[in-house]
């Protein structure tokens, strides 16, 4: 497992989501206000919706198109909708922030 470096927490403002690519890998990342850092895949299994650009709340994220409810602890969309998109583990060490690949 890779463990790479994709910035600082200071960086990535609460409640809204930030696009990172790793390569050929697009990644959402969110912090939440009780800064806890989630990076699912950035794009809702509905239509491809750019989660990144998702509302917050909580520790879920809503696809900017079509309103769908992901969870950023497991990637489960929430019923009634039905899907799931792919997470990775974020750590925090001195303020950088790295993804598990």
């Amino acid at each position: 497992m890779a463990k790479v470096e994709i910035g600082r927490i200071d960086q990535l403002p609460k409640r809204l989501g930030k696009c990172v690519r790793i390569g050929a890998l697009e990644l959402a990342l969110f912090r939440t206000g009780e800064d806890r850092v989630y990076a699912v895949e950035n794009r809702c299994p509905h239509k491809g919706g750019d989660l990144s650009q998702g509302i917050v709340s909580g520790e879920f994220v809503f696809c900017p198109l079509h309103d769908w409810k992901v969870c950023l602890k497991d990637g489960q969309v929430q019923a009634p909708d039905e899907g799931c998109v792919k997470t990775y583990r974020v750590t925090v060490e001195d303020g950088h922030l790295y993804v598990e690949l």
